[in-house]
């Protein structure tokens, strides 16, 4: 399916739509299935509009929080309570002033020193969440992602080795030019997902953005470029800014 492209004013244009769609979507699958899977990122952008689902009223009190599953796409090798943590600043500005009981946030453990192990511990809570078999990949019904000025998204950094995997749901992924480990969720898990929606914000992503969407295909520089749900909805949340040296048709 042709991805979506939706440019908005600003910033905080860009926060009120994504609250929206979180919100729309979680009520209509709540609504048919009596639950709601979303996956999580970290970055400025999404700390904007996870702060106007919990401290907006008109927000706050149509999502069905006690109906939601919450999922992380990527980690950094820190403790939940680390400045730098993705769980950390979900937690701070939205989970923790919301009614979603505890055993509904699945958090990727980035406090584990073995960066597989922690990939492996969390592929098991996938595995055992969504009761698959082998083989199987889970169904989110929603992913939120962001877009590095790299175009890396989650942490499939350019020419790492986690944008070859097929097989495994999430793995360790050695970025080289950080020096660390990151844990992530694996190129065909995104592709599985009922609808993902990249929110990209700023002048400085204006350039990978341009590429991602109007280059070459070239994902191993442009990873960002990987992500195709099939069957599923592909949208591109982005401010002006971020838009300009987009095409206009």
């Amino acid at each position: 399916m042709k991805p979506k492209i939706q440019i908005v004013t600003d910033a905080e244009a860009l926060y009120h739509a994504a609250a929206t769609e979180f919100m729309h979507r979680a009520r209509e699958a709540v609504k048919v299935k009596g639950s709601f899977t979303v996956v999580l990122s970290g970055g400025s952008t999404p700390k904007g509009f996870y702060s106007l689902l919990a401290d907006d009223a008109t927000f706050r009190n149509q999502v069905p929080w006690d109906r939601i599953y919450f999922f992380w796409g990527d980690e950094r090798p820190v403790p939940p309570d680390h400045i730098e943590s993705n769980y950390r600043m979900a937690n701070e500005v939205m989970l923790s002033k919301v009614p979603v009981p505890p055993t509904h946030v699945h958090r990727i453990k980035g406090e584990n020193p073995d960066a597989s192990k922690a990939a492996e511990e969390y592929e098991q809570v996938l595995r055992d969440f969504f009761q698959l078999s082998t083989g199987q990949l889970p169904r989110f019904d929603l992913v939120f992602l962001g877009l590095g000025s790299d175009a890396h998204t989650a942490s499939l950094f350019p020419c790492t080795k986690a944008l070859h995997e097929q097989k495994r749901l999430v793995v360790s992924n050695w970025v080289g030019k950080l020096y660390t480990d990151r844990v992530t969720l694996t190129v065909p898990v995104l592709n599985h997902a009922a609808c993902v929606i990249f929110l990209v914000s700023g002048e400085e992503k204006a350039l990978p953005l341009k590429a991602v969407l109007e280059g070459r295909y070239e994902p191993q520089q442009l990873p960002a470029q990987l992500i195709r749900p099939d069957p599923g909805e592909l949208l591109w949340l982005v401010d002006q800014a971020a838009a300009r040296l987009l095409q206009r048709d």
